[in-house]
């Protein structure tokens, strides 16, 4: 676990990821976050297509590796009517056509926590999940990404990487 900006998160040994609608946190848990998957804010619909086409799904046999990257954006991004944030997040800092080049290596998953209320401790969880000889380009995208102009906006950023034991 890497924290990149902001306050870390508890050291933790292990991660359990789960669906629905859980809401209590396991009595042991370090840290428990939340979010809910939404609709694609800032895609047009032929880059939905373009990602729908290209994107595996999660959970692949080969992809023992994950990432867990939680964000919080600064209340400056928020501020900024979606249509701006759209321009900072493709026209200047190509966020959409970054992640597309590691397509079909990277799968992923954005939840959206801002939407469940304002106590969440991020703003977004992104899960990825890649072979472990993909493990460079994982860290390549990442790279890029945080150094466009969009991160300029992050206050918050936590980096958790995994290795799949439920073999």
């Amino acid at each position: 676990m890497t924290m990149i900006f902001g306050n870390p998160l508890p050291e933790a040994s292990r991660l359990t990821v789960t669906g629905g609608s859980t809401t209590l946190a396991m009595a042991d848990a370090k840290w428990f976050l939340r979010g809910i998957t939404s609709n694609e804010r800032y895609v047009t619909r032929q880059e939905k297509d373009q990602f729908v086409a290209k994107q595996q799904g999660l959970g692949r046999p080969n992809a023992i590796c994950a990432a867990l990257i939680p964000i919080r954006k600064k209340p400056s991004w928020w501020l900024l009517p979606q249509d701006e944030r759209r321009r900072i997040l493709e026209e200047c800092s190509k966020h959409v056509a970054i992640g597309m080049k590691y397509l079909p290596a990277v799968a992923r998953r954005l939840h959206h926590c801002r939407d469940l209320g304002d106590n969440e401790p991020f703003d977004f969880l992104t899960w990825f999940e890649y072979a472990a000889s993909d493990a460079a380009a994982f860290d390549d995208l990442v790279a890029q990404l945080r150094a466009s102009e969009e991160w300029n906006y992050v206050d918050r950023d936590t980096d958790v990487r995994l290795i799949r034991d439920d073999f």
